[in-house]
């Protein structure tokens, strides 16, 4: 079978970092997805005996989605360092090249949807770039740093850490949506069953909670994708992040306690940004798409609503939070239309942009918005 493109490079300088006690910086997606990530192939590098010198993951009400110019000044201080930019990136064009002038080497390691060109990382791992002949395209990120672990560790893979890091990739396949089908099975398969069993204090919390019984894996699942993605940031980690990492069961039942409740308030929040949505777009039944902003809206909620009026109104829909001038928002559309090719199609209003086809994210200057708004309409116009 075709390998992964780049994997086999990525690894190779990876292990050379390792070797050479170079500072090794992981960079993730503040999602479950981006969160596993950085996890599996941390623990894959301190078995390997080497060491990660820090962990950043953006703080999206503040800095946006992916590497940004703020998140760079900060991690200067590690220059020289190899940074691997896990679970995004790969729309990062003119902050990996400030990453290179800043003396920091750039590994890209994304699942989204590439665009025109790709950034001009030293190695960039994605199936769905050009050339990548690997036949499954629809891993989670965490899914392909599973394989590229395997690529590090090989034979040091043992059974135990295998079913470790599978546990994270099947919660990170679950999260992130990606379909119940070749690679995947393996992950949810095996991941899912080790669940049961989980020895990660930051997981098996949830069953000590008592709040799930065993019987039902997939309201366990949720429940913990739940509370990693209700977290805050701080100091450039995010509470999900810390209680999966917890070592012992009393911290984590400290942060997973915090972490629902704190999942009961964001729950609240979405249904109300959702009746408010809702209502707005009650009197345009005519419009081809649903695009919608507030400055009261947290850019976090955004994803979530949006899901849930495309699934009810079935078209595109475009949820943004308006913040110091800027509007970051979500994107969800039925299938068969591809809002990563919309956005491209009107990128020339648009600072970032990015994801899947049915699930993306924009960020766009508030004088601007306005045109992108009827340059999707326009587009949409011409796909039904």
């Amino acid at each position: 079978m075709p390998e992964i493109k780049n994997l086999k490079k990525a690894a190779g300088r990876i292990l050379k970092a390792v070797e050479k006690k170079e500072r090794i910086i992981l960079y993730g997606d503040s999602d479950l997805d981006g969160m596993s990530s950085v996890i599996v192939l941390k623990e894959a590098i301190k078995n390997l005996g080497g060491e990660v010198r820090a962990v950043y993951f953006p703080d999206r009400e503040v800095e946006g989605y992916g590497l940004n110019e703020s998140a760079l000044q900060y991690l200067k201080k590690y220059a020289p360092a190899l940074l691997i930019l896990l679970d995004c990136g790969i729309g990062n064009f003119e902050e990996v090249n400030l990453a290179k002038k800043l003396g920091i080497e750039v590994i890209i390691i994304d699942h989204h949807e590439p665009l025109e060109k790709l950034p001009l990382a030293s190695v960039v791992v994605n199936v769905k770039q050009k050339g990548d002949k690997y036949p499954f395209k629809q891993f989670a990120a965490a899914g392909i740093v599973y394989r590229l672990a395997e690529a590090l560790l090989k034979e040091k893979l043992s059974t135990s850490l295998r079913k470790n890091f599978l546990e994270l990739v099947a919660l990170a396949t679950i999260s992130d949506m990606m379909p119940k089908a070749e690679d995947n099975l393996e992950f949810l398969g095996e991941g899912l069953t080790s669940l049961l069993h989980t020895l990660r204090p930051g997981l098996k919390v949830f069953w000590n909670l008592g709040s799930v019984g065993k019987e039902n894996i997939g309201q366990f699942s949720q429940q913990v994708i739940s509370a990693c993605h209700s977290g805050k940031n701080n100091n450039h980690l995010n509470d999900g992040y810390l209680l999966l990492i917890s070592s012992s069961i009393k911290e984590a039942e400290n942060l997973a306690k915090q972490l629902l409740e704190n999942a009961e308030l964001r729950y609240g929040k979405i249904k109300d940004v959702f009746e408010e949505v809702k209502e707005r777009i009650s009197n345009k039944p005519e419009e081809k798409i649903i695009f919608e902003g507030d400055k009261s809206w947290p850019v976090l909620i955004a994803g979530p609503v949006s899901s849930k009026i495309c699934q009810i109104y079935k078209k595109p829909v475009f949820l943004y939070s308006e913040k110091k001038g800027y509007c970051q928002g979500a994107v969800r559309t039925p299938v068969g239309l591809d809002g990563v090719k919309a956005m491209r199609h009107c990128s020339k209003d648009l600072e970032t942009y990015g994801g899947h086809p049915q699930a993306g994210g924009f960020r766009v200057k508030k004088e601007d918005v306005d045109n992108f708004k009827d340059c999707l309409v326009q587009y949409f116009k011409n796909k039904r």
